[in-house]
Formats: C-alpha cells, sequence, structure tokens
C-alpha cells in the first residue's frame, strides 16, 4: 500500500502553501493534518473557510465546539483529531478530566450533555439521530439554526477524522489518554 507522507510547502499547489503559511502565522506551526489536506487547496480552503464560517455567529461556543470535535472524533476513532482536540479543549477551559467525561459520551452540564449526546448520534448513526436525543436537545434550549451547525459541525470532523484515517500521518500532538 501506498504510505501518503506530510508534504513540505513546496510539494503542495502554491494556493495551499499561501493558505498554510496563513495557519503557521496564526497557530505558529502547521499541522500535519492540514499539511496533508494541502495536497488539494480545494479541500482546505473549504475546510478552513466552513471551521471560521461555522465559529461566526454560533449557536455553539468555542468550548462547546470543542465538545463536538472530541465526541466525534472518539465515535470516528481518530486518534490525530483526539490528540489536537484534547490539547484545544484544554486550551477552552476543559480539564483532562471533563475531555474523558467528554470522549465517554456525556457531560455533568445539562446543556453541554444535549449538545454532546446528539453529536454522537448524528456520528453513530450515519446522520440520522435518534428521536429521543433530538428531542432532548431542542428540549435543553436549542433550535432548528442549532441543529444544522451542530450537523455541520459533525459533518466537518468527519472529514479530518476520515483524512487521518486514510493517511495515517504522524500525530503531532501529544496523544489523548485512552479510555
Amino acid at each position: 500500500m501506498k504510505t501518503i507522507t506530510v508534504p513540505g510547502k513546496e510539494q503542495v499547489s502554491l494556493e495551499s502553501k499561501a493558505i498554510l503559511e496563513s495557519v503557521e502565522k496564526k497557530m505558529g506551526k502547521i499541522p500535519n493534518l492540514y499539511a496533508t489536506i494541502g495536497y488539494s487547496s480545494s479541500a482546505l480552503k473549504a475546510m478552513l473557510e466552513t471551521e471560521a464560517s461555522l465559529a461566526h455567529d454560533s449557536s455553539f461556543t468555542a468550548k462547546e465546539r470543542e465538545a463536538i470535535n472530541l465526541i466525534v472524533s472518539q465515535v470516528n476513532q481518530c486518534d490525530y483529531c483526539l490528540a489536537a482536540h484534547t490539547t484545544i479543549a484544554k486550551m477552552r477551559g476543559f480539564t483532562e478530566e471533563d475531555t474523558l467525561e467528554i470522549r465517554k459520551g456525556g457531560f455533568s452540564d445539562e446543556k453541554s450533555d444535549a449538545i454532546i449526546k446528539l453529536a454522537q448520534s448524528i456520528a453513530n448513526n450515519k446522520g440520522s439521530a435518534e428521536n429521543k436525543v433530538l428531542e432532548n436537545f431542542f428540549n435543553a434550549g436549542y433550535d432548528e439554526k442549532a441543529l444544522i451547525e451542530l450537523t455541520a459541525l459533525v459533518a466537518l470532523r468527519s472529514f479530518t477524522n476520515y483524512v487521518f484515517a486514510n493517511t495515517q500521518i504522524p500525530i503531532d500532538f501529544p496523544l489523548a489518554k485512552a479510555i
């Protein structure tokens, strides 16, 4: 089988190179997964623009979006994204114990728990959430806008999970604890 390597900036298109340099300026590094997605400037641009759009005027805080990222990455068993999003979740205020609780499929806060359970149900059921989980989400105070945004966040994280699953590039974040 072909081994996929993480490309250097000189190995990607000029458009990908410019995007990756912008990422490096913002993050202080180019994560291996972003560099690898950079083999396709269209995919890299779409991923980053979708991420930025879903953060703007969002139904969810940055912390809640990290909880979604964690549970979806756990469902998809993506070691890369679990490592990256555990690191980011801690930067957003979660403790190590919180990240493990989220990855196990719940949280002590009712609204966060509703978000996590819905993201987990969507990811586990190929997009079709269980009715009781959807009802719980709406009962927790969320609306249709939030449902659509959460579904988009699950799809976005699944994309990066799938890229890792098919490339197995080196993980360049501290590994997440096993659960």
